[in-house]
């Protein structure tokens, strides 16, 4: 994406989110709404972030642009040159194996604590979103399919009173994120996904604590069972 490109798409989402974005400092605005623009690969790698468009397009100084950058280098998702350029890091594939494993111990135990609960109507909310996560599906609609797939997990941690571990490692996912939304519009993976998170609820209502763990672990390893063929058919991502 070259200077102007990233300029233009920069004010559109600061225009699309201003009036319901969560309020919070400008710091907080401005990470938000970089970090959204990464994660959906509307800002690809290599990129260079602008730091004086970027304070012009949210109506802000450069300290809190700066504070945002910050943030985003620490999770790894962009990388400053000092005295030269800020550009958006390559997906980095050995860090998002290492979230995943994160991911994968803390959901596992997120499922076995719902599936021992006799209270199923803490399932609703999931099967609620597994219901629009279908229709989002068959409409192709790729960015809010995603975005109810993680309202989907994230209810599911809200269910076992385990929301603050959701946002813990949803702040580490950047770069397997980056990776499902690269796998997502292969054919066939949509209704993988939705057949997943079929079995998962199916496997949790029932209390079978055998088919919760075959559940999580066919669906959480989809991806970087796939990261080669990903890799190749992404090359400049990496």
């Amino acid at each position: 994406m070259n200077v102007s490109s990233f300029s233009t798409a920069l004010m559109k989402a600061s225009d699309e989110l201003s009036g319901t974005a969560p309020q919070g400092s400008a710091a907080a605005r401005v990470y938000s709404v970089l970090r959204a623009q990464i994660i959906s690969l509307e800002l690809l790698p290599d990129t260079t972030l602008v730091r004086s468009d970027i304070a012009n397009a949210f109506g802000v100084s450069q300290s809190p642009v700066r504070e945002a950058i910050q943030r985003l280098e620490q999770e790894g998702l962009v990388i400053s040159y000092p005295q030269s350029r800020t550009v958006v890091s390559k997906i980095d594939v050995t860090h998002a194996r290492e979230t995943q494993f994160l991911r994968l111990g803390v959901e596992l135990e997120v499922a076995q604590t719902l599936a021992r609960t006799s209270d199923r109507v803490l399932l609703a909310p999931a099967t609620r979103l597994l219901r629009m996560q279908k229709l989002a599906g068959e409409d192709r609609d790729i960015a809010e399919f995603n975005t109810l797939d993680r309202l989907f997990h994230l209810s599911l941690f809200e269910a076992a009173g385990v929301r603050a571990l959701w946002h813990l490692i949803s702040d580490r996912s950047g770069h397997i994120d980056r990776l499902r939304r690269l796998n997502l519009p292969d054919p066939g993976k949509i209704a993988e996904v939705i057949r997943h998170h079929e079995d998962m609820l199916s496997a949790i209502g029932s209390g079978d604590a055998s088919a919760v763990e075959m559940a999580v672990r066919t669906h959480l390893s989809g991806t970087l069972a796939s990261v080669q063929k990903i890799m190749d058919q992404y090359p400049q991502h990496f």
